[in-house]
């Protein structure tokens, strides 16, 4: 899987969470550094030890963040749409990427080169703010989805995945393989065939074509480990706080 840098389109409406909790005068500050950029299917925004050069805001679509292991293998600790942001993290001090950000389901998204970012950070106490809403929220999803990879069978996680990306996206069809969720999930691919097998038995599954997965999030939620609520309940709670003055109400 190649890396490429996200291509450059027409700019549009902004629709991330964190943008949004950035109070106005802040948010000039940040605007003319601002591009809109495609996430496309698949694309890997950065590696495991790279230098980041941009921060990426997602306005729509989804992405994981992969922790690759010397062995070859993978899993996710996280994803990412429009309640927060891929990069980040970079402000809290220099040095190589932790992680490897694969774009999971198309989408959009506003760029800014780190540069630029970080001094708009260390200028203003409203962003400070607003990276301290994504580092609480990151750490929740890191915090949980520990104890959930180490406790919880992988039929309730596969659920709770799919669920997270559903969630992201509005849409019961996603654009998944089951090459990328034996990824995800740090399992063999034929373990994947036998989860999709059993939660399409279940109905949490209405049809699977190659790369399209249909679901009934109802059903998938009651497959899902009690992770997916308390996970999905945290990180309303902490992006609701949103910061005074900001530019628009914080909304899903």
């Amino acid at each position: 899987m190649s890396k490429r840098l996200p291509d450059v389109i027409s700019p549009g409406r902004i629709r991330n969470r964190l943008l949004a909790a950035v109070p106005p005068a802040d948010f000039t500050s940040l605007a003319s550094d601002l591009e809109t950029v495609a996430l496309d299917q698949d694309a890997v925004l950065s590696r495991t030890g790279d230098r980041l050069e941009h921060i990426l805001f997602p306005d729509s679509g989804a992405v994981s963040l992969m922790v690759n292991m010397a062995s070859g293998q993978t899993v996710a600790t996280a994803a990412v749409g429009r309640e927060g942001a891929v990069g980040m993290l970079s402000v809290l001090g220099p040095s190589p990427s932790a992680i490897t950000a694969i774009v999971r389901v198309t989408g959009t998204a506003s760029r800014i080169p780190a540069s630029r970012f970080h001094a708009a950070f260390n200028r203003s106490p409203a962003i400070r703010q607003v990276v301290q809403l994504h580092v609480r929220a990151m750490l929740a999803q890191f915090q949980l989805g520990v104890a959930c990879n180490a406790l919880h069978p992988v039929q309730a996680r596969i659920a709770r995945w799919l669920l997270q990306f559903r969630n992201r996206t509005d849409h019961d069809v996603l654009p998944l393989t089951q090459e990328a969720l034996s990824q995800i999930l740090g399992v063999r691919r034929t373990t994947v065939t036998l989860l999709m097998r059993s939660l399409r038995a279940s109905g949490a599954i209405r049809s699977e074509r190659r790369g399209q997965i249909e679901v009934d999030p109802m059903r998938l939620a009651a497959a899902a480990c009690e992770c997916h609520g308390t996970m999905s309940s945290e990180l309303e709670e902490i992006l609701s706080i949103g910061v005074p003055g900001s530019r628009v109400p914080v909304a899903t």
